[in-house]
This record gives structure tokens, C-alpha cells and sequence, in this order.
């Protein structure tokens, strides 16, 4: 049986995936939730469905799972409630604005046993998965560097955003998110012992807690020994409308995944074996409602809690440890595994 789903947000990132879901028929759309007039009749034209007006009349409509697509402020606060109301829950990024908040919702799916899942879609691009099973299988030897990068030409045109109570960050937590998982996730079974970042604002560095940097550097030390460098930005003038790259160096070869022509969506990706190059994949390639169908059809053959949400602390104690926070979970001082271990999870 399809899982019913309820999607709560429906601008332009929510409606891409009902718009996902809807079109690999993985779900049953049951309803929707926005305050706008405009965006609910949007979804609607794409999945005639009923319209409600919170996200209490959503969880009151008997549905398996939740569709979160709101403000990062309160994506903690709608996907615990979901959560404790034996809801499944599929999050934008990111989960949470820390990771102490992060932890609190993976808690409660571990305890309602639900599926958590979140939009770290990147992980879906074919490029990205090719070189995840080069690194895993050791093709490319011990690896030894990584380079990754997420300039944006734009910024984000919601005034929600440049506030860090409501964001919990800039550009880092907006577009690094991505750049850290993917890291972490390529490289699986390494951790990050050590965290070191510059923030920057218009240019200056980032000296205030009333605003939200723009560009930011930093360098990850990991357990094997690889260094890991990731820069991200918003509004640079970088020549194109992005510049999102991936390169992972062994002693045996590298990898690269590179956006084609400054497109946000079209990827390329490529094995280097000393001067040569191999092509791995190239566009076309449909990765963007990816995770959310992959969400749903692991729920419609009734998963429950998938214990690799865990991880979604590890990548919030990273983000932590970039902005400098202090928390437990601050790299500076307790490793992540050391922090989840303290907070009952394995």
C-alpha cells in the first residue's frame, strides 16, 4: 500500500517534490499546508489534493508520513511533533539549526521507530554515487585529500535567511551542509577530529552575531589522516551562476564531480589516473526528487527507523564546529562519536 503523505510548505522546494513524488506515483498525496494562497494552489494544480491550514490538521489527517519544507527555524519543532505522532518525517535541509537540536529529533524518531529522512540531495547525483563506490572499493588507494566547493552567484531571496536565530547560519549551513555530508559520506568510516573555518561578510570577516556570513573557508582533519578543504559562498563573482565541485585525491588516483557550464543541476564525473582522464558519467541525469522517492518507497515497504539519520548529528557537530559554537558537540572539544555515545545513541 502507498504511504499517505502530507507536505507542510509548498513553495518552490516543497513543490519540486511533490512534484517528485507525484510523478513516480511512489505515494498518496493527501494534503497540503502554506500560508500562501498562491502556493497551495500550485501544488494543488500539480496533485489535486485538500488544502488545511496547519501543521495540526495535517497530523490529523491519518498520514504515514510528513513532507517538511518550512523555514530551517522550525523544521526541530514540526518534526518532533510528527514524529511523536507516529508520523514519518522527510526534512529540507537542514534538520535543525544545531546540532543539540539535531540530536533531539533523532532521538525521537529512535524512540517512535520512524523513518527520518532529509534532503542532502546531492548524494543522489549519479557523479557523486560512482565516486562513493570508487573510494569504498579502494580504487583510488588511501585518500589522502579532498577539495570541495559550492559558490552560489546568487543569494537567497527570503529575509528569513540572513537572520541566524531564524537560519542558524549563512551560507555554511545553507550550501556547506552539502559539502560536509558529502564528505563524510564518499569517505565513510572516517571521522572529523578537528575543525578549522573563516567566516566572512561582505568581504570582512564575520565579527558580529547579528548577521550571516556570505563566504566561508575551512579545513576538516579526519581520523584516516585525509585533510578535507571546503569553501562556500553566496553572491560571489565567480564568472557563472555556480561552481560546485567534488575532488578526492589517493594514493592511486582521484575523482571529480564538477557542475557543467555553472549549471545547478547538470554534473559531470571523472577518474584521474596520473595525467589521464576517464569519464565517468555526464548529463543527463534526473537526481533531484531522488531522496524524496527513495524516502517514500522505503516507507510504502514500512521501514522504520534507519539508525544512518545518526549521522545527521555528526554533520551538525561539524557545521557547530565551523561557526564556533560552543556545544558538546563542538569538535574542539569531544569527537562526535564521544558526544552521540554521551547521548544514548551507538
Amino acid at each position: 500500500m502507498k504511504p499517505r503523505l502530507g507536505f507542510l510548505g509548498v513553495g518552490w522546494i516543497g513543490r519540486n517534490r511533490l512534484e517528485a513524488v507525484a510523478r513516480n506515483n511512489v505515494a498518496e498525496i493527501v494534503a497540503v499546508a502554506d500560508p500562501s494562497r498562491e502556493n497551495v494552489e500550485a501544488a494543488a494544480k500539480v496533485k489535486p489534493c485538500r488544502i488545511v491550514e496547519s501543521l495540526d490538521e495535517l497530523l490529523a489527517l491519518n498520514l504515514d508520513g510528513l513532507v517538511i519544507a518550512t523555514p530551517s527555524a522550525l523544521h526541530a519543532e514540526q518534526a518532533s511533533a510528527a514524529l511523536e505522532r507516529g508520523v514519518a518525517v522527510f526534512c529540507q535541509k537542514p534538520l535543525a539549526r544545531t546540532a543539540p537540536e539535531t540530536l533531539a529529533v533523532v532521538q525521537t524518531a529512535r524512540r517512535e521507530n520512524r523513518l527520518l529522512g532529509v534532503d542532502l540531495s546531492y548524494r543522489f547525483v549519479e557523479g557523486a554515487r560512482r565516486i562513493r563506490q570508487l573510494t569504498q572499493a579502494g580504487e583510488l588507494g588511501s585518500i589522502y585529500a579532498a577539495d570541495l566547493t559550492f559558490h552560489n552567484a546568487y543569494g537567497p531571496d527570503k529575509p528569513w535567511f540572513y537572520d541566524p536565530a531564524l537560519s542558524g547560519g549563512g551560507c555554511v549551513i545553507d550550501l556547506g551542509i552539502h559539502l560536509v555530508d558529502l564528505a563524510l559520506w564518499i569517505l565513510e568510516g572516517a571521522s572529523v577530529l578537528s575543525v578549522t573555518s573563516h567566516l566572512f561578510a561582505k568581504g570582512k570577516p564575520l565579527t558580529t552575531g547579528g548577521e550571516v556570513e556570505d563566504f566561508a573557508w575551512a579545513e576538516l582533519e579526519l581520523s584516516s589522516g585525509a585533510v578535507v578543504r571546503l569553501a562556500c559562498s553566496w553572491n560571489l563573482p565567480a564568472g557563472c551562476d555556480a561552481v560546485i565541485q567534488t575532488t578526492f585525491f589517493g594514493n592511486a588516483g582521484g575523482a571529480m564531480l564538477s557542475n557543467v557550464n555553472g549549471s545547478f543541476y547538470d554534473f559531470a564525473a571523472e577518474r584521474f589516473r596520473g595525467t589521464a582522464r576517464e569519464r565517468l558519467c555526464s548529463p543527463p541525469d534526473d537526481w533531484g526528487g531522488r531522496a524524496i522517492v527513495d524516502w517514500a518507497t522505503r516507507l510504502g515497504a514500512g521501514a522504520g527507523y534507519d539508525p544512518s539519520a545518526e549521522r545527521l548529528v555528526e554533520v551538525a557537530g561539524v557545521l557547530d564546529a565551523i561557526y564556533g559554537r560552543d556545544s558538546r558537540f563542538g569538535l574542539t572539544t569531544a569527537q562526535p562519536e564521544a558526544a552521540l555515545a554521551e547521548a544514548g545513541l551507538p
